[in-house]
């Protein structure tokens, strides 16, 4: 049986010396609306800013740094939804390297074009990542070229653990750090070297809930792979462990957390809102696990935002998602008397609560209706919970029939 490899604190330390230069020392900001609610200090380490805007560029790097000559005149190969391969292609680019990645089927076109920009060729495969990576290790057999494995390397792990390092150094009197997780290579390098540090820090690892193959890998003892996924969260959608990380998760990790879609796109509103931050879904998620349960960490918390390329469309649908979970948008369905006046009527009670009417559609022909009522179907933007709460009292209390 093969000897797993590990990571130790030397090798972070090694990989900051080699990084240095390369990967962006990334700020940390406080976040005073986080603070609010979590009850004490809650800051983010920004690796949204990093060159590249993900963390993936400290591992690549490292890794690629660190082939010899035959191997940089083979080339590499990686596949990736779009964070890896930047950092790649970015690394390669540096180094002199021809790379190749493969991407997932609907890989986000913004991460796309970037890869592309700097100098590797994207080749689409497969639905998931994990098919992606199948296709990779095929094109390594095929043509000798090194695959660059977007988390399960030592090298990888490594590189990723820097960010653990910047963490104690910014901010030595942390408590606990949230840390999104996908195949572990971040929360791998990030605990080991933090745990090696600073035993006393609490490291939570938090997943999305139709990607979550840690939980039950860690109950098991052992890697297993997910039979699907469905998460708007690509960066972190990993169908099984890495070998590697998955030892370092299992020793240095207190506890791995998942958190809805409907936390993710609401932690990505709230940080675009409130904190003036882009961040994909995935990089969004240790602020989800946050919100969902804001007096469950002792502060001062480390929220690290692990990434920002999130595609302009996808992120106007993650917003609009975000609001209408927020009750931010408001989908009714009034019943109306059929008299004249009746929808103006309707649409002055809105006005008078200040909602803002979006979208009217009103039916008159339909077996559920009186003859004397019209089916109006309105779309409103409202100020959040307790506002739209107080708009369907009004309603309620002006005899309207009114249905969510």
């Amino acid at each position: 049986m093969t000897e797993i490899p590990t990571v130790s604190l030397a090798d972070i330390e090694a990989a900051r010396e080699v990084l240095d230069g390369v990967a962006v020392r990334t700020p940390i900001e406080e976040s005073r609306w986080l603070t609010g609610l979590a009850g004490g200090p809650v800051l983010l380490k920004c690796e949204n800013l990093q060159r590249t805007g993900s963390f993936k560029i400290r591992g690549a790097y490292l890794r690629m740094s660190r082939l010899s000559e035959a191997e940089r005149a083979a080339g590499v190969v990686a596949a990736s939804a779009g964070n890896h391969a930047q950092g790649v292609a970015l690394a390669a680019q540096l180094l002199g390297i021809k790379a190749t990645v493969f991407m997932p089927e609907g890989a986000p076109i913004p991460k796309e074009k970037a890869t592309r920009g700097y100098g590797a060729e994207v080749v689409f495969h497969g639905r998931y990542i994990d098919q992606a990576l199948d296709r990779a290790r095929e094109f390594a057999a095929e043509t000798g070229a090194v695959l660059i494995h977007p988390f399960d390397h030592e090298d990888i792990v490594a590189g990723q653990g820097t960010c653990g390092l910047e963490i104690l150094e910014q901010v030595p009197q942390v408590r606990t750090v949230l840390v999104p997780t996908g195949g572990g290579g971040l929360i791998a390098g990030v605990a080991t070297a933090i745990k090696a540090l600073r035993p006393d820090v609490r490291v939570v690892g938090v997943q999305a809930e139709g990607a979550a193959a840690f939980p039950e890998s860690l109950r098991s003892g052992a890697p297993l792979a997910l039979e699907s996924m469905a998460t708007m969260a690509d960066g972190i959608a990993v169908g099984r462990p890495g070998d590697v990380p998955f030892q370092a998760v299992r020793e240095h990790v207190d506890d791995v957390l998942t958190v809805s879609e409907e936390s993710l796109s609401q932690a990505l509103l709230s940080l675009v809102e409130r904190a003036k931050m882009i961040v994909e879904p995935a990089g969004a998620a240790a602020v989800a696990a946050i919100l969902d349960e804001p007096g469950a960490f002792e502060t001062p918390v480390v929220a690290v935002l692990s990434g920002g390329n999130i595609d302009p469309l996808l992120l106007g649908k993650v917003i609009r998602h975000g609001m209408a979970s927020a009750s931010r948008y408001l989908n009714l369905r009034v019943l109306i008397p059929d008299v004249p006046g009746g929808l103006a009527r309707l649409l002055g009670e809105l006005a008078s609560e200040q909602a803002n009417v979006l979208e009217v559609v009103h039916e008159r022909i339909s077996p559920s209706l009186h003859l004397d009522e019209v089916d109006v179907h309105v779309q409103l933007e409202t100020r959040g919970e307790s506002h739209a709460e107080a708009l369907l009292a009004r309603l309620r209390e002006c005899g309207y029939r009114v249905f969510e």
